[in-house]
């Protein structure tokens, strides 16, 4: 039915539309459990050995709790979170896996960028890489932002060589990068927001669709992670980064340098030194290609990520005690 409305309406389901993710968010929302609930534990229990193990890593991954927590008793209950919190789009990202669950359990969340561990166990969208982010459980919240990937149709060969990209700067590390490439030959990127830095490092946007003509895209973190990381992985472009501090649902930490991204160093000095040597190895750029779609793969099966998030609660409000 849901799916049947979006035709009429002829949204395209495979884009990240904001209306038909609205639509959707709201059909869940108003649609009684007995409806809306799908048999997801039936679904992981039809799973093959190999599968099973590879999604229970990544929800020991994303909920690294071990032992039972009691959260304090002003801690929202999941009716009390529907009821009371603005409806957007980490709202409606949360709900989605919330309506499997009783309603009069607690859950703690923070919303937006986050990049410090919370204190007690808490739903976030980012955490810091560190092997004491616990307490952050991470689940696929802003995914109509984040989780965009890309059919991209011309070969890595075939690209500029040049590194692209276009964003917001305003944070430091930005302001470093810009203030050492800005005049690269080798780049061409931009700054897209009114500030008080540099005019000429103001340019006009360019699509992910012109953006693709590129070997090389900066994928380079924001407040916390990269957001067009995701997209980039998923191209025939080579992701250029320092290592990242920051990971979400894509798990970032788990990326590793020269298998599926390029990496520079912190102080961006040997950018021209690792573009001119893919440059001159297209063979070991193709590599990396394959590697990364491999991992953008595991994120692109939707009963897949349905059954993780689902899993990931579960484990949540199994070790909640009152």
């Amino acid at each position: 039915m849901f799916n049947a409305l979006l035709k009429k309406l002829r949204i395209d389901v495979n884009k990240n539309s904001k209306l038909s993710f609205y639509l959707r968010g709201l059909y869940i929302l108003y649609t009684p459990k007995s409806l809306y609930i799908k048999d997801l534990e039936k679904d992981y229990s039809q799973l093959d050995t190999k599968k099973k193990e590879a999604i229970d890593k990544r929800v020991s991954y994303y909920n690294k709790c071990s032992h039972p927590f009691v959260l304090p008793k002003e801690t929202k209950t999941i009716f009390e979170f529907i009821k009371t919190e603005k409806k957007k789009t980490y709202f409606f990202d949360l709900l989605e896996y919330l309506k499997y669950f009783p309603y009069h359990l607690q859950i703690a969340y923070l919303f937006g960028d986050i990049r410090e561990v919370p204190e007690i166990p808490t739903i976030v969208k980012s955490r810091p890489i560190s092997q004491e982010n616990a307490n952050a459980v991470l689940l696929k919240l802003n995914k109509v932002r984040h989780f965009i990937f890309v059919e991209d149709t011309i070969p890595f060969q075939e690209k500029e060589n040049l590194l692209v990209w276009r964003g917001k700067v305003h944070q430091k590390h930005r302001i470093r990068f810009f203030e050492k490439h800005f005049n690269n030959p080798l780049c061409n990127i931009g700054m897209v927001n009114e500030n008080h830095l540099p005019k000429e490092w103001k340019k006009g946007k360019l699509s992910l669709k012109e953006q693709l003509h590129y070997k090389f895209i900066l994928a380079i973190e924001g407040n916390d992670v990269a957001s067009n990381l995701k997209w980039v992985l998923s191209s025939n472009s080579l992701a250029v980064m320092p290592k990242p501090k920051y990971e979400t649902w894509f798990m970032e930490g788990k990326l590793e340098a020269g298998v599926h991204y390029v990496e520079i160093k912190e102080d961006f000095s040997n950018l021209d030194e690792q573009l001119h040597y893919y440059m001159q190895h297209p063979q070991e750029a193709q590599k990396i290609l394959e590697n990364a779609h491999q991992y953008v793969a595991q994120f692109q099966n939707k009963k897949e990520e349905d059954i993780i998030s689902f899993l990931v609660l579960k484990k949540y409000f199994s070790l909640q005690k009152s």
